[in-house]
């Protein structure tokens, strides 16, 4: 038996619900995180203030192993953040909350996003879908760990650590610190989505694997640009571990396109 075509108002009914699920889930996470935001909030959002957090562990352990006495890997660092506004504890709890609540719901918003648009696809059109989906879903969360293990505690420890003046004595407020922590994350977790955006403008004729192969260079241009705006650091070491991930995901954004038949190859030049 075929099923009952729905009608304009029947799917807007079935969006309506979708969106009462998702903020539903989000809620329920959300009171989660705020209950045990005191205990996350000092060993997880705070960890990398602490000398014994596992990037900086790793790179004195890089150190050691490699004989290399450069301050950057011997370097015992630690952040004291001031508060100097009365309401703000409270509303960054709310907000580290929240914010936390969204990136660990994105594997149940994709699947309800596939819930949703899969009746109205094709079969070949579902598998894409779905794949686009898993891979956009698993790229993020890789994204997002990269920017707390690695991106941010470089940022942290230079910006922290940067003197204008010897007179100067930095002091980094609660909101700074928490700002630049919830931008640098979730950046890196937007970046890693480059390959699947690249793939899905692939599929509407926008960009194809010769453009990406013929402005490679130019491409390595812009992904160093972009790592140094995103570590403002002045060594080679800081720079490398930023670009060569985006390079990567450069690569393997060539990778994920198909190659054109000859035909249309031919076309296009």
């Amino acid at each position: 038996m075929a099923e009952k075509e729905l009608t304009f108002w029947d799917h807007l009914d079935e969006l309506r619900r979708v969106l009462f699920r998702v903020l539903g889930v989000w809620f329920v996470l959300a009171v989660g995180y705020f209950v045990a935001m005191p205990y996350l909030f000092d060993n997880v959002v705070l960890a990398p203030c602490h000398n014994d957090f596992v990037f900086y562990d790793l790179l004195r352990w890089i150190g050691r192993e490699l004989d290399l006495q450069d301050e950057f890997f011997t370097q015992e660092f630690r952040v004291k953040l001031i508060n100097i506004n009365l309401a703000a504890p409270f509303f960054i709890h709310m907000s580290t909350a929240f914010w936390m609540s969204v990136v660990t719901a994105a594997p149940y918003l994709f699947y309800e996003v596939w819930r949703f648009v899969s009746p109205a696809l094709y079969p070949h059109e579902r598998k894409g879908v779905k794949k686009a989906l898993g891979i956009g879903t698993v790229m993020f969360f890789i994204g997002v760990l990269l920017g707390y293990f690695m991106v941010y505690p470089l940022t942290l420890r230079f910006l922290s650590t940067y003197q204008l003046s010897a007179t100067i004595e930095n002091q980094i407020s609660l909101n700074s610190y928490i700002d630049n922590f919830m931008m640098l994350v979730l950046c890196m977790g937007l970046a890693f989505e480059l390959p699947l955006v690249t793939w899905l403008l692939s599929l509407l004729g926008v960009v194809h694997k010769s453009f990406l192969r013929k402005y490679r260079r130019h491409a390595i241009v812009v992904i160093v640009i972009a790592a140094a705006i995103i570590t403002p650091t002045g060594d080679p070491f800081t720079l490398t571990v930023v670009a060569v991930p985006l390079y990567l995901l450069y690569e393997l954004s060539i990778l994920m396109i198909k190659d054109k038949k000859n035909g249309e190859e031919d076309t296009e030049e």
